[in-house]
């Protein structure tokens, strides 16, 4: 059985665990460390002040975690966010990435924000580090890609790709309304 609900500080542990496989073993992630456990609590309390910080459980362990946050900023973006997801790398190609990302951008279109974007890497050609996958299930969630800089991450002795994909999920009005603040 699949649950999905909003992550807590004390998931904290578990989720930086499924973080760490893809930091130390793949390109998905530009980040060369892992984050010390502190450092990641104090990323997910930022994030929660204002937005979704999501996990699924299947039969009750923590498989994966999805949250949006800030898009560059600045107040004129307010109706933007970006989008990230991680499942437990056992876990992926199983439905999970799907649901949590549907939980997710449900709560996204609820606060009234339209614009869905998701920063991702991206290989020249697929190696042991980075395939297209991540690309893959943002566009079968229905992103379409926007932009991509060429050579921008270099990990693991290579370089890398960052493509950009975004979502319109919301009406986009004259007298747009402002954002509600994620409720806890």
């Amino acid at each position: 059985m699949m649950i999905v609900r909003n992550a807590t500080i004390e998931d904290a542990e578990h989720i930086l665990e499924i973080y760490d496989y893809y930091v130390k073993n793949t390109a998905i992630t530009f980040e060369y460390d892992t984050p010390p456990l502190d450092e990641f609590k104090r990323r997910m309390e930022k994030t929660m002040q204002r937005y979704p910080y999501l996990v699924i459980l299947k039969d009750g362990c923590i498989e994966g975690y999805a949250y949006a946050d800030a898009f560059v900023g600045r107040a004129a973006y307010s109706w933007s966010c970006e989008m990230t997801v991680y499942l437990d790398h056992n876990m992926q190609k199983c439905g999970m990435g799907r649901i949590i990302y549907e939980a997710l951008e449900k709560h996204l279109y609820d606060m009234g924000i339209p614009n869905l974007y998701a920063c991702i890497a991206y290989p020249e050609h697929d190696d042991e580090y980075l395939a297209t996958n991540s690309a893959d299930f943002h566009a079968h969630m229905g992103f379409v890609k926007v932009g991509e800089f060429h050579q921008c991450g270099y990990k693991f002795d290579r370089w890398y790709n960052m493509i950009w994909m975004e979502k319109i999920i919301g009406v986009h009005k004259t007298k747009q309304p402002n954002i509600s603040i994620y409720p806890k």
